[in-house]
């Protein structure tokens, strides 16, 4: 187990930014006293082409045929966007394009920096996201289930808990 005060923070993020995710890191760094939040996207549409000691990774896209240029203009407007939602927050903070499965490449970067913790947002809201989540699995659950370090899930929706039918219901 990594210590909590004292080591960063990994949160993953992507380009539908939910402001509340960034937020929530950025108050539990406050409150353990992280020194620093590593946020990071990563691109299903690229792969790892060499990982580095620091959790940085250079890639290259999965297309052969595409113009291999459009992953930065998600990572600048990525990083314009965490630079707005937390202005000026006393913890310092980077952001990381990783490739590839998120929960893959999200375990890698913690590992690397030996975070204290995952911090990612529930799937976005609508059928489309829940038809994925269940073909695909959701990255919290993954990261829940493949590797060691507690993941704290930000829920992104208000569920109100009377219109919701569960097994214990019928």
């Amino acid at each position: 187990m990594t210590p909590f005060a004292g080591s960063p923070i990994v949160v993953g993020v992507n380009p539908a930014l939910a402001a509340l995710v960034p937020l929530t890191a950025a108050s539990l760094a406050v409150a353990i006293g992280a020194p620093r939040l590593l946020f990071a996207y990563a691109d299903p549409s690229r792969y790892v082409v060499e990982e580095h000691p620091d959790g940085t990774i250079r890639h290259a896209g999965v297309s052969p045929d595409a113009l291999d240029d459009g992953w930065r203009a998600v990572e600048a407007d990525l990083r314009q966007r965490l630079t707005t939602v937390l202005g000026e927050s006393s913890v310092p903070w980077e952001f990381r394009f990783l490739a590839g499965r998120p929960d893959r490449a999200l375990t890698h970067l913690a590992r690397a920096v030996d975070a204290a913790a995952i911090v990612v947002g529930t799937r976005a809201p609508g059928t489309g996201a829940h038809l994925r989540e269940m073909l695909e699995g959701s990255v919290a659950m993954h990261l829940a289930t493949h590797q060691h370090r507690p993941v704290l899930t930000v829920p992104l929706t208000v569920v109100d808990w009377k219109d919701t039918a569960s097994a214990w219901d019928r």
